[in-house]
């Protein structure tokens, strides 16, 4: 099997070097990642720029761009292979919920089932890497769950998985949950710069809204590692017979003046 690893936290992340580490003898692994933190980068490409891959002392490459750029180099010009999997993160905090939307972690692992390769995404819960080798644990241990029952080679999936910050002994088994919903964000932070200008920082994101059970909030409040697999389609099935009958209606008034 072959590994592609990937993350948003940057190529000498912590998270990046653990999940190599408790991957590296069950697969062949390669790790393109972005040379700094890209957090919150989500899907984005760098279209106006050029981008440069550079190799570090651990045999680590890293690119000027963001996590879904080094996923989408590697795969479609760097690699002379095609990888059987691509295993993003593990990142520093949470991607549950809204997260997921605004994820460079999963923006990472969603670029590869783009290209029909399936794809993980690794989060701890909460940041500064405590336990992260517990998490690391979780990675190789899922990893060597899914190729056992051979869904690498068959149709692509997408998962998001978060762990909770605990020892691997204190963690209870995966659990599949729905994504849940945060409350909107905290207001922006101003300040005036040295020139008098007024700055705007982005705050942080907001608290659990929908932590119900059957969420990755409510799993993971539990010690519980959460499984939620992703897809693709932003389409709002249920309310598409609503809005032909809006555009109908549009028409028809349009029509008679």
């Amino acid at each position: 099997m072959k590994i592609l690893i990937s993350n948003d936290d940057g190529f000498q992340a912590p998270g990046l070097v653990a999940l190599h580490d408790a991957l590296k003898d069950i697969a062949e692994v390669e790790v393109v990642a972005p040379e700094h933190n890209n957090s919150a980068k989500s899907n984005a490409l760098t279209l106006a720029a050029p981008l440069y891959v550079h190799k570090a002392h651990n045999g680590f490459r890293y690119v000027t761009g963001t996590p879904a750029d080094c996923v989408h180099i590697a795969l479609k010009g760097l690699l002379d292979y095609r990888p059987d999997l691509v295993v993003s993160g593990i990142n520093n905090g949470a991607n549950m919920g809204d997260d997921t939307i605004y994820s460079g972690t999963v923006g990472a692992a969603m670029e590869a089932y783009l290209f029909g390769i399936p794809a993980i995404a690794f989060s701890q819960i909460e940041k500064g890497w405590a336990h992260v080798d517990a998490a690391a644990q979780v990675a190789r241990r899922l990893v060597q769950q899914i190729e056992r029952e051979k869904l690498i080679g068959g149709n692509p999936f997408l998962l998001n998985v978060n762990v909770p910050n605990l020892p691997f002994d204190e963690l209870k088994p995966v659990k599949v949950c729905r994504l849940g919903r945060r409350h909107a964000a905290e207001k922006v932070i101003t300040q005036d710069s040295p020139r008098g200008e007024t700055m705007y920082w982005i705050a942080g994101a907001g608290g659990a809204k929908d932590s119900g059970e059957g969420t990755d909030f409510h799993a993971t409040a539990a010690g519980h590692v959460a499984l939620t697999p992703l897809q693709i389609d932003l389409t709002d099935h249920a309310n598409l017979g609503d809005w032909n009958d809006t555009m109908a209606r549009v028409a028809r008034s349009a029509a008679g003046g």
